[in-house]
């Protein structure tokens, strides 16, 4: 399996890329696009958007999810001090952050299908995992060189 690792490390830097671009692309740039639009055009945007996304973005966070599963069981694996370690406390520690999107991407996916998605819960949604995956980026970071 270590043998995989650039592979994995490959998979999910774009696949984070895709996920944490398309959050913050959204929080950024198409909301307030978007308050400037009028109404009926700015609620087609908001109708779009979620329908496109759903597309693609579940095969992108499970790609995200499975090679980041899979190079932290290298890392645990290969260390049997692992939590000992600073990089075994900050990854951990982004791994609980990760759980956190997980959890706030499913209710979100699960509300889009069930049509209880709204506009304020969608902006508040892509806000809160904006921010935590800022929190992640940064422990990322932060494990190489802390």
């Amino acid at each position: 399996m270590a043998s995989f690792y650039g592979l994995f490390v490959t998979i999910h830097l774009l696949c984070a890329l895709t996920f944490v671009g398309a959050v913050f692309f959204e929080v950024l740039v198409i909301e307030p696009v978007e308050r400037g639009l009028p109404d009926e055009t700015g609620r087609q945007l908001a109708d779009a958007i979620p329908r496109r996304v759903r597309g693609f973005m579940p095969v992108v966070v499970a790609l995200l999810y499975l090679s980041g599963g899979a190079m932290f069981w290298i890392h645990f694996s290969s260390r049997p001090d692992f939590f000992h370690t600073k990089f075994g406390l900050l990854l951990s520690a982004k791994v609980a952050l990760t759980f956190i999107v997980l959890g706030v991407f499913v209710s979100a996916m699960r509300a889009a299908r069930k049509g209880t998605m709204d506009v304020c819960r969608f902006r508040y949604t892509h806000r809160i995992v904006g921010a935590v995956m800022l929190g992640i980026v940064l422990l990322a970071k932060g494990m190489f060189y802390l």
